[in-house]
């Protein structure tokens, strides 16, 4: 497999696990809306302290940069994308509401 090809396959599972966090969040935003409002408090606390949208808006853009690098630069910037999608996946689990 040539660095073209691992370079595409690299960014369409990134990208698919950038909008299934996307997904996820946007679950969690529901069900917060639907939450009694001692709860919903709590919720938006937590989504709020974890700052997981936010981070998920930060991998978006890593992976933008990445997607628009030559292949000369993405193997450098696959550290930059691993990083964010590090801290969007805390985020994410630190704030799964059950």
């Amino acid at each position: 497999m040539g660095m073209k090809e691992m370079k595409a396959a690299y960014v369409a599972k990134m990208e698919a696990q950038v909008a299934e966090w996307g997904a996820k969040l946007k679950q969690m935003k529901a069900k917060a809306e639907k939450a009694a409002a001692q709860g919903r408090l709590e919720y938006q606390q937590k989504l709020a302290q974890a700052k997981a949208e936010e981070k998920h808006e930060q991998a978006r853009r890593k992976l933008d940069e990445l997607k628009a690098a030559g292949e000369e630069r993405w193997e450098a910037l696959k550290s930059g994308v691993e990083g964010a999608w590090n801290e969007l996946k805390k985020s994410v689990d630190s704030t799964k509401i059950e």
